[in-house]
């Protein structure tokens, strides 16, 4: 799903800059912002996503791949746990 997400955010974008028709002096930091910007909206949806919230907007694929990135992580906090 974050790929799916990402691989939007870049032609969303790009389209966007191509349909510009004044240039900027600082396009290309206007482009980054934007693209740092909608970064960060997706970090913030994935976040919301591993703390159980806003799960209803996922299909069971996601649900699935989200299962498997929690099961993951709790194996690495034991792993570190067992070695204190």
């Amino acid at each position: 799903m974050e790929k799916i997400l990402e691989r939007y955010e870049r032609y969303s974008y790009a389209e966007k800059q191509l349909n510009s028709n004044d240039p900027e002096p600082n396009g290309s930091l206007s482009l980054e912002h934007a693209k740092l910007k909608a970064r960060m909206e997706v970090l913030q949806k994935n976040q919301k996503h591993v703390m159980g919230e806003d799960l209803d907007s996922l299909k069971l694929k996601d649900l699935q791949n989200l299962e498997h990135q929690l099961d993951v992580a709790l194996k690495h906090v034991r792993l570190r746990k067992v070695k204190f």
